[in-house]
């Protein structure tokens, strides 16, 4: 019997007509080609990574927006790191220069937020410690638009946005709708590279399948649950993870594939009892901390 005569050949085969029948040729064939050059990390790279994590518990600041600030907070504590949210301009760039990783989201901005990110942001450069850009709505809104183009010229170590997020960013298109990508992610892998190279740093384009890319290597996670996009600040709080991960390895697409990897994972676990958004919320965080290393094996 043929080796590929089980689901995962027979599966493959019918994505590849699905992306035909939906895409201009042109438009195919680079996708094609942009999926012949896409990797995965081995088991092993992200099991190492979240026992280091939960090992050193770094200390991620998070200048994030008032929506999600308690699943950001809950998602941290989980996985293994320790939040906190120290949001007073007189106070929030010291602490993020002294914090192991620090997390930006544009979600709610206001002026004396974003002086306080402005400042924290300096800080931990200053310092040398990781920093991580969430985009929420880019494309939407030219004055957000005006914003997140000052945080992306300092050069993030990794922006994580939705697919539309990272179009707009890229300069290809407009943005999705409010805060929700109406792009796949698979249509972004290009300009997130390009936008990679931009900010010599890491661009990570989540959707149903994660792309990670530095510019010149483009990693791929799958898994998940459509469950996740109905429970508000399930991606919030991933950017949170992103900045936990880098805080423990220098090599920041292992990090954010860690992250990617991990939060996937929790969510197809969560599904299994969860009964609709309210209890995933909870199953999601329960998930997250009783996966082991050795799940990912």
């Amino acid at each position: 019997m043929n080796k590929h005569s089980g689901n995962t050949f027979r599966d493959g085969i019918g994505e590849i007509g699905e992306k035909v029948s939906i895409m201009k040729p042109s438009v195919y064939f680079r996708w094609i080609f942009t999926q012949m050059t896409v990797s995965t990390f081995s088991g092993q790279s992200i099991a190492e990574s979240i026992r280091l994590l939960r090992e050193k518990r770094p200390l991620v600041h998070c200048l994030t927006n008032e929506v999600v600030q308690e699943i950001t907070a809950n998602v941290l504590l989980a996985a293994g790191a320790s939040p906190a949210m120290v949001v007073a301009e007189e106070e929030a760039p010291f602490f993020a220069g002294v914090a192991g990783g620090l997390l930006i989201n544009i979600g709610t901005p206001y002026p004396a937020r974003l002086r306080a990110m402005h400042s924290s942001v300096d800080a931990a450069r200053s310092a040398g410690h990781p920093w991580v850009l969430d985009p929420v709505a880019a494309g939407g809104i030219p004055w957000r638009d005006g914003i997140i183009s000052e945080f992306v010229e300092k050069h993030p170590d990794v922006i994580r946005g939705n697919a539309s997020e990272i179009l707009a960013l890229s300069g290809t298109k407009s943005g999705g709708k409010g805060v929700d990508s109406t792009d796949s992610s698979d249509a972004a892998i290009e300009a997130a590279e390009r936008l990679a190279r931009k900010i010599e740093g890491v661009v990570c384009v989540t959707g149903e399948t994660d792309y990670i890319t530095d510019g010149e290597r483009t990693i791929a996670v799958k898994g998940g649950h459509p469950m996740a996009t109905l429970v508000v600040g399930t991606g919030c709080s991933l950017s949170a993870l992103v900045s936990a991960f880098c805080a423990i390895t220098e090599d920041r697409v292992l990090a954010t594939a860690s992250a990617c990897a991990l939060a996937k994972k929790a969510a197809e676990k969560a599904i299994e009892t969860a009964r609709g958004p309210g209890s995933f919320h909870n199953e999601y965080l329960d998930a997250l901390y009783t996966l082991q290393p050795e799940d990912f094996l």
